[in-house]
């Protein structure tokens, strides 16, 4: 099964930026739905930014406009491109995988198997 690792993850003043990586291994991420979830303290894990093996991506309303989902097959890697930061954007995020067939959506934690061990992002 494919492994996660995240990276890029920091301190940054409101309104800059910063990019998520998340490199897979084990499994070719090309037969995966692949997605950003984020997470603070007491609160449930809430999905941000998804893309399908398709190049689909869709985006939680908070960070649409500000967050960009892409992905390199070549280096079996995705990335978040965070922009215009804010202080609400400050959580741990995850990168997540699980295979998905064309057509296939995966949108919420529990369709989801495989997990990074997060990445720290703090707006302030």
């Amino acid at each position: 099964h494919v492994q996660l690792v995240e990276s890029g993850g920091g301190s940054v003043q409101v309104g800059g930026s910063l990019r998520l990586s998340c490199v897979a291994s084990g499994d070719t991420i090309s037969r995966y739905c692949m997605g950003w979830f984020r997470q603070i303290p007491d609160k449930e894990r809430e999905g941000v930014a998804f893309i399908d093996p398709g190049g689909e991506s869709t985006y939680t309303d908070s960070v649409k406009g500000r967050f960009t989902i892409s992905q390199d097959n070549a280096v079996n890697t995705i990335y978040q491109q965070m922009d215009n930061l804010k202080r609400e954007d400050t959580a741990m995020y995850y990168c997540a995988a699980d295979f998905c067939a064309v057509g296939w959506v995966r949108r919420t934690v529990e369709s989801y198997n495989y997990w990074g061990q997060g990445t720290q992002v703090t707006v302030s």
